[in-house]
């Protein structure tokens, strides 16, 4: 590549970055619904801009999440870092996906959506972007264990299913909590942190009735057995 045509790569580059924070500040003020024509006016720009860098709104949607999504990250992993124990490890990453989700829910939600009916490139893409990002917190979380666990080598269930499902969990009460309205009812950011840490390290158990539980069947139908109420 010869200098003009560096500097030409460049000057795209510097644009793209542009275009991707003015994107960003237009989807927190306007709401995660924003269309490319508003983004575009909000950038003072005209859409057609957007479309030459981006291709379509899920490219942009894609472009804007991988920059939201590795601060994100960024910031987890920091959080983790500064912790003592394993507990103190989830508290500090559950309150910086909380804190960052909760700075603009609009973003967040700009760029985790994902529409199963709208199945372009660009908005799989996105989907892809997001299972990066959770999965390299999944493994963020895993990777302290091996060092807690009493015998990591007999615990490789606990260190393979567990971090997924916690992800799941965070996940998906942490987007129910920043869609909830809010009310004298609603827990904090610091107060949802905890709740959600104590989930994971603890369950419910703490919480639920000490009398002894209803009888239980002595097996259940699998799959491929059909149950009296579907024959």
């Amino acid at each position: 590549m010869d200098g003009r045509a560096s500097r030409w790569q460049s000057h795209r580059e510097e644009r793209r970055r542009e275009l991707i924070k003015s994107a960003r500040k237009a989807v927190h003020s306007l709401g995660s619904d924003a269309s490319m024509e508003d983004i575009a006016a909000a950038a003072g720009t005209s859409k057609s801009v957007f479309y030459r860098y981006f291709g379509d709104k899920a490219g942009l949607q894609q472009a804007v999440g991988e920059v939201v999504l590795s601060q994100m990250q960024r910031r987890i992993q920091e959080a983790a870092q500064s912790a003592q124990t394993p507990r103190e490890g989830l508290l500090a990453m559950v309150s910086a996906y909380l804190q960052m989700a909760e700075t603009s829910p609009n973003v967040y939600t700009f760029v985790t959506r994902y529409t199963p009916g709208d199945a372009t490139s660009g908005t799989l893409a996105t989907a892809g972007a997001l299972g990066h990002f959770f999965a390299a917190i999944s493994d963020m979380i895993a990777r302290p264990m091996r060092n807690h666990l009493s015998d990591p080598a007999g615990r490789e269930a606990v260190i393979g299913y567990w971090p997924n499902a916690a992800i799941g969990l965070v996940r998906n009460a942490g987007e129910q909590w920043l869609a909830s309205p809010a009310s004298p009812t609603k827990p904090d950011q610091a107060a949802m942190a905890r709740q959600i840490t104590d989930w994971l390290c603890l369950g419910i158990a703490p919480e639920l009735r000490t009398s002894a539980p209803t009888s239980l069947p002595t097996s259940a139908p699998t799959l491929s057995e059909p149950t009296k109420e579907s024959t």
